[in-house]
């Protein structure tokens, strides 16, 4: 029997938002409801950035606001929801309930900036997106797939084409 399949991490150079864009785009054909995609970094490190360029991507049209204050935004793309998180704010994991998590994770994308505020309430399955910007003010971004992720993106020449 075959062990599980790892894959290693996926490292894309940010220098400018079309970059941004452009892995956004590459990304979005690959979602599907019940997907998360968790998104590390300090702040202005492109995280909402990334979120909104990954929404318009899925076909999401208009104003994208941060959830910062809102905590989670839901959104209606042609084929699918997404739920937009923003977990900065959370005081607790517990909170989560109150605002739809166990819900999204079923029927939903979910984008979840802030992401270790859930406390151990992540799915196994999962894309980890850590953003950072270097000491020279270059950003960047590594994906570690997590769980069934590691077989899709190995399947997934759209996205790992360009890394």
């Amino acid at each position: 029997m075959a062990g599980p399949v790892t894959m290693p991490r996926l490292e894309f150079p940010l220098p400018d938002l079309a970059a941004t864009q452009g892995l956004a785009s590459r990304l979005a054909p690959l979602l599907r409801a019940g997907d998360m995609l968790a998104l590390y970094g300090d702040l202005g490190a492109g995280k909402t950035a990334f979120a909104r360029a990954l929404l318009g991507a899925m076909g999401v049209a208009g104003e994208v606001p941060s959830p910062t204050f809102t905590l989670v935004q839901h959104y209606d793309a042609p084929h699918m929801r997404i739920a937009h998180y923003d977990l900065y704010r959370l005081q607790s994991a517990d909170e989560l309930d109150e605002l739809g998590w166990g819900d999204a994770l079923v029927d939903d994308v979910v984008i979840v900036e802030w992401p270790q505020r859930a406390a151990g309430r992540l799915p196994a399955d999962r894309l980890d997106i850590n953003f950072s910007v270097d000491a020279d003010g270059a950003r960047r971004c590594v994906i570690t797939p997590c769980g069934d992720w590691a077989v899709r993106l190995q399947n997934a020449e759209s996205l790992t084409a360009a890394s």
